[in-house]
Formats: C-alpha cells, structure tokens, sequence
C-alpha cells in the first residue's frame, strides 16, 4: 500500500513537472511572438504599377472612390507631389530599391533589368537585402521587375516581369496562369471575343482596342499587339482575376510571417496593360460618365514630346474614345483598393497594424488620353507624378501632408530609419524631416529620362510648382521646355517656347537650372 502511494506520488510530481515545463514552453513562444510583434518594425510595402497621382479619391478625383487608399494617407502622410525618378519600370522600381539615380544603378531601360550581376548594373544593395541581413524574413509577391541577383534574399519564388523562368521561379504570366487553370481553364472564343496575349484568356474588347477599331474600319485584325493596345472587359471571374491572386499570396505571408520580423512587398500588376478589368469593376465605371481629360486637344507644337504624340495614334485625341479608356483604368484601380483593403484588414486581424511601417506608391503614371497620348516615358505630370502614402501608428502623426516635391527614390533612407537601420548610403532623401515637420520645404526633385537622348529632355527640376524639362547636354536637337504648374496645371503653355517671352523667365531657369547641377554634384559618385 506504501508503495503504490509512493508510486502515486512520483507519477503527480513528474506530471506537474511536466505541464510546469509545457507551460513555460508555451509562454516562451508567446513571449518570442510577442518580442517580434513589439520588438523590431515590420515592413508592408504596397505597389501599383502606372497608377497616376490622381487616381485615387484622396487626390481629390470625383469619379473614383478609393476608401483603402484614402484610410492609408488619413492615418498616416500622404505625399502630395511626388515624382517617379523615371517614368517606366525597371529604371524606377531600381531607384525605389536602391535609393540611387538611374545613372548610378545603370538600370536606364527595361531591358537592363534583365542583365546578369557580371553586367555592372545594380551594384548596390536594395533596401531589403539590409533588412535581410539584419534579421527580416524578405517576401515580395507581384511582380519584380529589376535584375534577379538582387531578389536572391527572398524566402518566396519571385515573379520576374516578361521573361518565362528565372533560377528563383516563373514568371509572373506563368505563375499567374498555373494559377488559374484550374480555376478557369482556357476555352474557345465566342462571337465578337478576343484572346488576351497576358492571361491567354477571352475578353470583350471596347472600341479603343486596337484590334476591334482595325476591324470596324475594315482592314487586317489579325496582328500582333502588344499589352497596351488591348482595351475591354476579362472574362476572368473577379475572385481569379490576377490583383486578387496577388493580394491572397499577400495575405497568406502575413498569416504565414506573423510571429517574425518581417518585410513583405505586394507587387500589384494593374493598372498596367493590358487593360482588362474585371466585370464587377467595369459596371461601376460607365464611359459616358467618364470625364475626357482638359488637354485632349493640345496640339502640343511647342511641346517637346511632340514626335511621340505623332506615334501615339488618333484614338487617344478621341474623347469618346478616351472615356472607354478611362473607364476600364478606373475600374483596374477601383480592384485593387479593394485588394488593398483586404491587406489592411488581415493587417488589423493579426495584431500587426501598430507595428507595421505600411508604404503605398506606384512606380510611374499613365497618360490616359492627356495631350493625347498614352503609356507613361515622358516627364509631364500625368505619367511622372504618382501617389504615395507612408502610415506608422505612433511614430507618423495621421493627417500628415507633405506639399514638398521628393522623388519616391527617397524611400529607400526612410524605410531604412522608421525601422531603426543604420543610415546607408544614398542618392535620395530621408522623408522623416519632412514628416514630422523639422526640414525646410523648400526643396526641389529633379527626375530622368536616360534613354533615346535625342529625341526626349534627359531630366526634370521641379521645385515651387515650376518645371523646367532639360535636353540632355550632349544633345542640340530639343530646347528647353518651362511650365508653371501653379497656373498651368495641365502643362498647356511651355513658356520658353517663344524666344520674346522667354527672357522674362530668365531668372526662373537660372534657379532651377542651378538646383540640377547641384543635384548632379551631389549624385555623381556610384554608391557602391
């Protein structure tokens, strides 16, 4: 009997040891989450690609209505005048990363972004490679559009843009068509359907489309277009369409990252070409109620992007034509804050909103039919000026707006001190100054445009609502292009273009003229 009591008593006393010890196990993984969700900041960066500066309520766009966006510039800073450090992709999401000159990542074009390390372009690190190295789990979902040796520190396959596989994953086309095939598999065209060169999937094309106006006008459809030709509705359900794709793989690694440090990118593809909008989206956007921009007429003689106006085709100086246009834009970006909701609120679900530095920018804009044109590669406002918001509960007053002009190139320094890196050298500025309202506004961006020298101004100085468009040095073929923006918000009137009237803008040219050399001096070193 002694025995068994005995006996009885050990078996207590090892049970209780053994819940003692499963309890302390358990309060030291909650105390590990909890140091990683109160410890160190987490990173959410949130990317559009061509969404202009006024397509989102916010900006004060009547037509659109963009709650998620807006939540993000009233809790935190929102960036009334921001600029892309050049007006195309890979030049600009190279510069965002780096926080460099597109001379100083060599990244000029597109096609730079697709050359090996050996080449010499990017030979910085991007902000997430230092976040690596300091103890961040790196994601980035959507689609990456820079040199691939400077995405090897993500733990996810990346999704390079335009090219069919890489040594870290598909492509974005493939990852996103594995993706939906067996969710909505390919079928055959119905009657007045078109195949889209993207998803490989019908659509209901709207007269803009290149290949439907060809038709109607009775000559050969049947040609190769490319993504920005192609205008109308998917067919693809909205729950597959490719920003809901994106902002699931999204939410998945913040479910998956939660109780770790982290830094994830949602690279959205939209509103870029093609443009394709779901049809919950297209019904809320009717092209007759869609507003023809103001300077759909400019002849733009005294403009100096006046060849690439020629090359744009008439469909865009067509207002009719261009409210399709801007309907199915609208539609793309009316999705996506949607998606982008849908981020914020997993954000708020998992405890992570008051830790989390939450970015949203866009890497350029798109023309949409102003001046008539399309697509982006020029320095006037509808393709250089793009939104960006910057929230931080705690540490960025809400209602915060900056009315200095700063390069979404200046990320890179601010990202790096919101979450406690050490400063890292940089061609950009640290926006914190500003945020909190420490650093003089009177400042000045200057952006650029490396390639086609003679035929496009190489740069752009923006400072008190003045915009000087610069040729570049070497060239003699283009003049110098003056607005003023403060009167001329539609850059109607470059007053540099008749020599009488110039000289009363002397002064003027001299001081912006002044601030890009300044710049030059000061980027002129490669920051390695």
């Amino acid at each position: 009997m002694k025995e068994n009591l005995q006996n009885r008593r050990e078996f207590l006393k090892a049970a209780a040891l053994s819940i003692t010890i499963t309890g302390l196990a358990e309060c030291s993984e909650k105390l590990q989450a909890f140091k990683s969700k109160s410890g160190k900041p987490n990173l959410l960066f949130i990317m559009t690609d061509q969404q202009r500066f006024d397509a989102l309520s916010y900006a004060g766009n009547k037509i659109l209505n963009t709650p998620n966006m807006d939540r993000l510039a009233r809790e935190g800073a929102w960036f009334e005048n921001t600029y892309t450090q050049c007006a195309v992709c890979g030049p600009a999401r190279a510069s965002m990363l780096t926080g460099c000159t597109v001379a100083n990542t060599r990244i000029i074009s597109n096609g730079k972004a697709y050359l090996p390390e050996d080449s010499g372009v990017m030979p910085m690190k991007t902000y997430d490679e230092i976040l690596s190295e300091n103890g961040y789990e790196c994601e980035y979902y959507g689609k990456w559009h820079t040199p691939t040796f400077r995405a090897k520190i993500y733990k996810n396959p990346v999704t390079m843009a335009g090219i069919h596989e890489t040594e870290l994953g598909p492509g974005l086309k493939e990852a996103y068509i594995r993706y939906l095939n067996p969710l909505y598999p390919d079928r055959k065209l119905k009657e007045g359907e078109l195949r889209d060169t993207f998803t490989d999937r019908p659509y209901l094309p709207y007269p803009i489309d290149l290949r439907f106006d060809l038709k109607n006008k009775g000559k050969d459809s049947n040609i190769k277009v490319g993504e920005a030709d192609i205008h109308g509705v998917t067919t693809i359900p909205t729950e597959y369409h490719i920003s809901a794709f994106e902002a699931g793989e999204t939410i998945q690694a913040l479910e998956k990252l939660k109780d770790k440090t982290f830094s994830i990118t949602c690279s959205f593809h939209h509103p870029h070409p093609p443009y394709l909008a779901a049809e919950k989206y297209i019904k809320m956007y009717p092209p007759q109620k869609m507003v023809p921009p103001v300077s759909i007429r400019d002849d733009m003689a005294d403009s100096p992007y006046l060849n690439m106006k020629k090359g744009t085709g008439e469909n865009y100086s067509d207002p009719v034509m261009v409210q399709y246009f801007i309907a199915e834009y609208y539609a793309l970006v009316k999705e996506i804050d949607d998606r982008v909701g849908q981020i914020l609120n997993k954000l708020d679900e998992l405890g992570l909103t008051d830790n989390t530095l939450v970015v949203f920018t866009s890497d350029h804009g798109e023309m949409l039919g102003s001046h008539g044109m399309k697509g982006k590669f020029c320095f006037y406002e509808e393709s250089a000026h793009v939104p960006m918001m910057i929230r931080f509960p705690g540490r960025i007053k809400p209602g915060t707006k900056v009315k200095a002009p700063v390069s979404n190139m200046d990320l890179f320094a601010t990202i790096l001190d919101y979450l406690g890196m050490p400063a890292h050298p940089s061609d950009g500025s640290n926006l914190r100054g500003l945020i909190e309202g420490t650093a003089n506004e009177d400042t000045y961006v200057v952006t650029e445009w490396l390639s086609d020298l003679q035929s496009k101004p190489s740069h752009m100085v923006v400072k008190d609502g003045w915009k000087l468009m610069l040729p570049d040095p070497s060239g003699k073929k283009l003049k110098k292009a003056l607005y003023n923006l403060n009167e001329d918000p539609h850059e109607l009137k470059n007053l540099l273009a008749n020599n009488a009237d110039s000289n009363k803008y002397t002064a003027r040219v001299t001081e912006l003229e002044a601030c890009f050399q300044n710049w030059m001096k000061r980027t002129s070193q490669n920051k390695l």
